[in-house]
């Protein structure tokens, strides 16, 4: 919980995310209108939508602070123009539309933290023809990099560490995205716009997209750097852009490549991206182009080096796992689920949880020592299944 209330403490402390969000949400509600707030946190967006003049906030959470957003909206004063809701957004059902949606979902690279899972579901179902979403679209921006820190990290499974040969890892640690902090100087090219995405309307299949960044002075390129530029509102936007006048805290992405590369101005790095949003999957294909062998045409550019990475390739995944995915696997029920599938039966509407932390002590006692143990398992069960 500690760590949960620090994030949230960062994220007010931010000032440049804080005045981003007011702006925004001052120019886009008007007085009377209905806002949803995705994701509510401690409900700051949802206190700005009401110092706007919303007549009614839908502040929705799925984590135990919403008890401590309701009494952060007491304390403000706007405890009768909100309405508190504990659940995924996804799962949850309004009685009746509004005019705003309003989220920070917003990942490192913009659309990885669900906000596109999010927003489109809002969309469908919880906004008004006409209404609108903060942010309305996201720009994701690339370019190549050298951050030897960042790479180092990957290349350390190469290192032998602790004296032992750790480098089956590598292989995993490749074909991850890292967060990371760029300076404009790490920048070998300029960034390239990969995509401008709507969240509430973007596609739930694979995205194919690319981006051509020249180089701009010679270095090591050891990955591709990316980062998002947020349109809050007409008039606002919000950045984690290294080259930004006022970013806010939050880190960009390191892309590696498998191998580092000489680059020299005149080069161009081709950026190949397939991201599948509502998954965050994604693969990255690197091509170093440089200027034609000596003796070919001038518009004919030499390949330098390719690499293609993908997260996929970088998911831990164990041939246990893997052998219950098979179609043919005939799956059943561990000792755990079975006591799991005996609290879901006795929760039929008329047994009290008295009666069920008993009666599932009862059954299982080779799992539950105490009535204790078995009260703590149960209350796992029904604060997530039962309503």
């Amino acid at each position: 919980m500690f760590f949960i209330l620090d994030e949230h403490r960062q994220y007010l402390a931010d000032e440049v995310r804080m005045t981003a969000f007011r702006q925004a949400i001052s120019e886009v509600v008007k007085s009377g209108d209905v806002v949803v707030d995705l994701g509510a946190g401690t409900g700051i967006l949802g206190l700005l939508a009401c110092q706007a003049g919303a007549k009614r906030v839908y502040s929705i959470e799925e984590t135990a602070i919403i008890d401590l957003t309701r009494d952060i909206c007491r304390a403000n004063g706007f405890e009768e123009r909100v309405r508190f809701i504990k659940n995924l957004s996804t799962r949850v059902d309004l009685p009746e539309r509004a005019d705003v949606v309003v989220a920070d979902q917003i990942g490192e690279f913009g659309f990885d933290a669900g906000i596109c899972e999010y927003f489109r579901d809002a969309r469908e179902r919880f906004l008004r023809p006409g209404g609108v979403t903060i942010p309305s679209h996201i720009d994701l921006l690339v370019a190549p990099v050298e951050h030897r820190q960042a790479w180092d990290h990957v290349e350390f499974w190469h290192a032998s560490p602790a004296g032992f040969d750790f480098s089956p890892v590598h292989a995993r640690a490749v074909n991850t995205g890292y967060p990371a902090k760029f300076r404009p100087e790490q920048l070998l090219g300029s960034p390239a716009t990969l995509a401008s995405l709507d969240p509430s309307c973007a596609p739930t299949t694979w995205l194919r997209l690319e981006a051509w960044c020249p180089v701009r002075k010679a270095g090591v390129l050891h990955g591709i750097g990316g980062w998002f530029s947020a349109q809050l509102s007409p008039n606002v936007t919000l950045s984690n852009s290294p080259l930004a006048e006022a970013p806010i805290n939050r880190r960009a992405v390191f892309f590696p490549i498998a191998g580092s590369v000489a680059v020299s101005e005149g080069d161009r790095v081709q950026i190949t991206m397939s991201i599948v949003p509502a998954e965050t999957l994604m693969t990255w294909k690197v091509d170093v182009w440089g200027p034609a062998a000596q003796g070919q045409p001038k518009d004919e550019n030499q390949r330098k080096a390719s690499f293609t990475h993908s997260t996929f390739q970088g998911m831990l995944l164990c041939k246990e796992d893997l052998q219950r995915t098979q179609p043919d696997f005939i799956p059943t029920l561990s000792l755990l689920g079975e006591a799991r599938r005996c609290i879901l039966e006795l929760c039929d509407g008329k047994t009290p949880l008295a009666e069920i932390e008993k009666e599932v002590h009862r059954r299982h006692q080779t799992l539950f020592r105490s009535p204790a143990e078995a009260a703590q398992f149960v209350a796992e069960v029904t604060t997530r299944y039962t309503q």
